[in-house]
């Protein structure tokens, strides 16, 4: 019997074979789950991926396509949802972008529109996707989001740094007002990880290079699997009476001082 056996599960992120949001989907139909993903900008790339999944080329989940920052698109997300599964038992939240401008150590020349992109697109979405699958959770569920450690302020990651400090207040607020309807709302703070998104980061080598060598159980920049499956492990029932929680899978870096 798997962790998820009978869980409907929404999965987002997933670009490549390298996103976390893969490997998450990968061990949610391992444990039992029914996966469905969303994709944006390009779900082509997405449904290619999608046929490495577990369930294999033959039976790959669907490939929705959703621009979280488009009102219309949230919307109508419910009823899209409701053509493959009845309801949904969790969702995960692996979304996050910042123009350029809004990197690599420009931090205090960046433009309001960029920093209102990079806060809309990984900040607010959270909330704003929670609330699209509310009408399909109605027996309660978990929401789980990736992040990377707000609580200091890292090189090169400037404007996104922000938007992830915004996105753990974001989720405490959702876990204050979800819970009453039994949704638990939880980050995992992974640790670097060399996936599309952060190479588009310029610099983010500085963390790859740095991090194994301050974590103390070490740290593999190429290994998605720990951050999956505290992912999973969030989504499962293991965690009844726990909401509002980072949970930081970063071979224990946010832990140690200089």
């Amino acid at each position: 019997m798997g962790l998820l056996d009978g869980k409907r599960i929404l999965v987002t992120g997933v670009l490549t074979d390298a996103s976390i949001a893969f490997h998450v989907a990968r061990l949610a139909q391992e444990e039992g789950a029914q996966v469905v993903l969303t994709a944006y900008p390009r779900p082509t790339l997405t449904a290619r991926y999608a046929k490495r999944l577990p369930s294999g080329p033959d039976n790959p989940p669907p490939v929705i396509e959703l621009d979280v920052t488009s009102t219309q698109q949230l919307e109508g997300l419910a009823g899209v949802l409701a053509e493959h599964v009845d309801g949904l038992d969790g969702v995960v939240h692996a979304i996050g972008f910042a123009p350029q401008t809004a990197l690599g150590g420009n931090f205090l020349n960046t433009p309001w529109e960029d920093v209102a992109t990079a806060v809309h697109t990984s900040t607010y979405s959270l909330k704003a996707l929670t609330m699209a699958c509310l009408p399909l959770m109605k027996s309660g569920g978990s929401v789980v989001g990736l992040d990377f450690d707000a609580t200091k302020a890292w090189p090169v990651y400037d404007w996104m740094g922000v938007a992830k400090a915004g996105l753990e207040s974001c989720s405490r607020y959702l876990a204050r007002y979800l819970g009453p309807q039994g949704i638990r709302v939880n980050l995992v703070a992974a640790g670097p990880l060399k996936t599309m998104a952060a190479k588009s980061i310029p610099g983010f080598e500085e963390f790859t290079e740095i991090w194994p060598q301050v974590a103390p159980l070490g740290w593999d920049v190429e290994d998605s699997e720990p951050a999956a499956r505290a992912a999973v492990a969030l989504l499962s029932d293991w965690f009844p009476a726990t909401t509002g929680e980072i949970v930081h899978v970063d071979g224990g870096v946010h832990a140690m001082g200089a």
